[in-house]
């Protein structure tokens, strides 16, 4: 007996990060620039912490970390501040160090990932503040571990990843995961659904066909019913994966479409007619 033909739900990169650039000005006058600042007095408000990765770090990613005290990074400490004494120094129009907002970039995973797991690397390019005050583009490689069962909205926030620039933070990088439509199956929750397309006289008299499962693979579905409108069959456990049940799975709704003929011969209508008259 030949198999139904299967309807799935029909669906059908890199962006790197804007380059932001602070504007910075250059006071000549250093005495008279001091001066007009009055006395500030001591903050009670503890600077904010160096933030640190949320997920796990790249291999070759380095964290630059900042010196809260000046706004540049750590390796521009007390100890290197001669060699800065050669170089123009800039000030930030920013009063004060203050945090950026977090660059965001969606991150598309199929249904597979989702279900079960994987290890994605994503390129970014982002703004590093060098020793001498300039800004250059590097790129950086992130590893984003992707948890069985996440669905799409969740977020995943690599602290200190983002742009660099005087007087500030390094910027976060969040990535939102979004879910790749797939050609068979549909999400909702922790179940799928899949649409399976049947003759008419196989609805009537019932038959056997395999039905394809997420990540490969195929089951056997026996029904020796009649299928009409609204039927469905449930198969626990070939769902996605639960994120709050390690193991555990939804279940897969295998809903049908029944083809009916465009047209029947006299005979054939006689024949139906003979067969399906008292049927109610």
């Amino acid at each position: 007996m030949q198999c139904p033909p299967i309807r799935g739900y029909g669906y059908n990169g890199r962006h790197g990060f804007q380059s932001r650039r602070r504007h910075c000005f250059r006071h000549r006058n250093m005495d008279a620039f001091f001066a007009s600042i009055p006395p500030r007095t001591p903050s009670k408000r503890s600077p904010l912490p160096r933030p640190s990765l949320v997920n796990s770090i790249p291999n070759g990613a380095s964290l630059r970390s900042v010196d809260h005290r000046n706004g540049f990074p750590e390796n521009l400490s007390r100890n290197s501040s001669s060699k800065w004494k050669s170089d123009p120094i800039r000030y930030s129009k920013l009063s004060g160090t203050v945090k950026p907002p977090t660059i965001e970039r969606n991150l598309e995973c199929t249904l597979e990932e989702l279900c079960y797991g994987c290890m994605k690397k994503v390129m970014i390019t982002r703004d590093v503040l060098k020793l001498s005050g300039q800004i250059i583009q590097e790129d950086e490689i992130l590893s984003v571990k992707v948890n069985p069962g996440w669905k799409k909205g969740t977020k995943v926030t690599f602290e200190g990843m983002g742009n660099e620039s005087p007087g500030a933070y390094a910027a976060d990088v969040t990535f939102v995961i979004a879910e790749k439509r797939h050609s068979l199956f549909r999400r909702v929750g922790d179940d799928l659904e899949l649409t399976v397309e049947i003759p008419l006289v196989k609805a009537l008299t019932g038959c056997s066909f395999p039905i394809p499962l997420l990540g490969g693979g195929t089951m056997n579905l026996e029904i020796d019913e009649i299928i009409g409108p609204g039927y469905q069959r449930v198969i626990k456990g070939q769902g996605m994966a639960n994120k709050k049940e390690p193991g555990s799975r939804g279940n897969l709704n295998v809903s049908f479409l029944v083809n009916f003929p465009k047209d029947l011969t006299n005979e054939q209508r006689t024949a139906a007619v003979s067969v399906l008259g008292d049927s109610g």
